[in-house]
C-alpha cells in the first residue's frame, strides 16, 4: 500500500509513519509538508492513499486535490483537523474523505481508518481482472515473430479498445519497439528489474515506450551485458503487476529456452511459435514444440502461425500440419512491399497499409482472441473477415 502524508508539522508526520509501519512493514511513504510541494507528485505516485492535515488546507489547496481525486478515483483520503466546520467537512466531502479523524492524533484511531482502507483495496485486487498472456516464440531465426507480435498489439489496442503491454523479452537481440516506433526508449528492461522492489503501475508505465494512450512497449536490455542482470524472480513479478493492469500482456521472447523465458511461458495464456513453409523451419520448429510439450505445456496452447505463406510452394499446408501433428492457427499471407515499409519506418501496418491482406490476418487473430467462447459471435467484423 503507498501512502502520501502531507503536513506543516513534520513531527506528527513522523508519528503517524512510525504507528502505521509497525504495523504493516511494507506499506510504503512519501512525506510532503503542504500540498503545493505534494501537487505534482501525488499524480505522478498514485498512492493507495492520502493523509492530510488540515489544519492550513485552504479553498486553493482542496480544488488541487478535487482534481487529482476526479482523475484518480482509487485513491482514498483521510484528513486530520481539530475543529472542523460544516464548510470544510463539505469540501472535503467533494474530494472523495473517507474520514475525519480529530487532533491531537488517537493512534488506535488512525490505525483503524487505514486498516479499513487498505482491507478494502486488498479484496478488490483479488477480485480484479486478469488479463491474457501471449508469448511470441520464433521458430527458427528470421520468423517475423516480433513484427506479429507488435502489430497485434497495436490492432488490439487501436481496433479493439484493449489495454495492452508488450515486453520484448528476448534479452539479447531484442528491438521491438522500433517496430512500431521512431522513439529511442528512455528505459529498458533492464532499469525495470533493477528497481523491482519498488515495481508498481506507475513505474511499468513509465518505463514504456508509449505507442498509443492504451498501449506501450517495454524495451530489451540495450546489449547482453545488461541482460545479466535480469532474473526469472524479475520476470514472476514484473507479470503478475501486467497482468492485473492490462487486458493483453505481449511476449516476444525470441527463440531462446533458458529459465527466464520458462518463467515467462508459464505465465502465458496463448504460445503463438511463428513459422514458415521451408524445411529448416519445419525441422527445427518440431524440435521446439517437443521441447514445450516436455516442459509441461499443454499442446492446446500452442498455436502455429503461418507467416509470408503462398499457396502453391513445393511445401504445402497440409504437409505443415501432418509434419508437426498440428493445425495452422492462422495463415499471414506474403506482402513484402507493405511489411518491409511498416518495418523500415517503424510505423504499424495498420497505419500505413489497412486493407493489406498482412492487416487482415492480424485482425482476424485479434477477433480470434477478443471472443468470448461463452457467446457465439457474429458481429460486423467476424462477418467482414470471413467474407471479404
Amino acid at each position: 500500500m503507498k501512502i502520501i502524508l502531507i503536513s506543516p508539522d513534520r513531527a506528527l508526520m513522523e508519528s503517524m509513519r512510525q504507528i502505521l509501519q509497525m504495523e504493516n512493514a511494507k506499506r510504503e511513504f512519501v512525506l510532503f509538508d503542504s500540498v503545493d510541494a505534494a501537487a505534482q507528485s501525488i499524480g505522478q505516485e498514485s498512492p493507495d492513499l492520502v493523509i492530510l492535515n488540515g489544519h492550513s488546507l485552504g479553498i486553493d489547496q482542496l480544488a488541487v486535490l478535487e482534481r487529482f481525486s476526479h482523475q484518480n478515483t482509487n485513491t482514498s483520503f483521510i484528513v486530520l483537523c481539530e475543529n472542523a466546520t460544516p464548510e470544510f467537512l463539505i469540501g472535503a466531502m467533494r474530494i472523495g474523505v473517507k474520514d475525519v479523524l480529530s487532533l491531537p492524533l488517537v493512534p488506535k484511531s488512525l490505525s483503524t481508518a487505514v486498516a479499513l482502507i487498505e482491507n478494502k483495496l486488498n479484496k478488490t485486487s483479488t477480485l480484479q481482472h486478469i488479463g491474457k498472456v501471449i508469448t511470441f516464440i520464433a521458430g527458427k531465426g528470421g520468423s517475423g515473430a516480433t513484427f506479429l507480435a507488435c502489430n497485434l498489439g497495436y490492432i488490439l489496442a487501436s481496433s479493439f479498445g484493449k489495454s495492452v503491454a508488450l515486453l520484448d523479452l528476448n534479452l539479447q537481440f531484442g528491438d521491438a519497439a522500433l517496430f512500431v516506433s521512431d522513439k529511442v526508449p528512455a528505459n529498458t528492461l533492464t532499469d525495470v528489474a533493477s528497481n523491482i522492489s519498488r515495481l508498481d503501475a506507475s513505474l511499468l508505465a513509465s518505463s514504456m515506450v508509449q505507442i498509443l494512450p492504451n498501449f506501450g512497449v517495454l524495451a530489451a536490455p540495450e546489449d547482453a551485458e545488461h541482460a545479466v542482470a535480469i532474473k526469472p524472480d524479475n520476470i514472476d513479478a514484473l507479470l503478475k503487476l501486467a497482468k492485473t493492469h492490462y487486458d493483453y500482456v505481449i511476449l516476444d521472447i525470441g527463440r531462446t529456452l533458458n529459465a527466464t523465458s520458462v518463467k515467462a511461458l508459464d505465465h502465458t495464456d496463448h504460445i503463438f511459435l511463428v513459422i514458415q513453409e521451408t524445411l529448416p523451419f519445419i525441422r527445427d520448429s518440431k524440435r521446439l514444440i517437443h521441447a514445450l510439450l516436455s516442459l509441461g505445456y499443454a499442446k492446446e496452447k500452442i498455436q502455429l502461425v503461418l507467416n509470408r505463406y503462398e499457396k502453391g510452394g513445393d511445401i504445402q499446408l497440409r504437409d505443415v500440419e501432418s509434419t508437426l501433428n498440428m493445425k495452422v492457427f492462422e495463415t499471414i499471407p506474403n506482402s513484402y512491399e507493405a511489411v518491409s515499409a511498416s518495418v523500415n519506418q517503424g510505423v504499424p501496418i495498420m497505419k500505413i497499409a489497412k486493407h493489406d491482406p498482412v492487416t487482415k490476418a492480424l485482425l482476424n487473430i485479434a477477433d480470434k482472441l477478443t471472443v468470448d467462447p461463452k457467446v457465439k459471435k457474429d458481429g460486423w467484423l467476424t462477418h467482414l473477415l470471413h467474407h471479404a
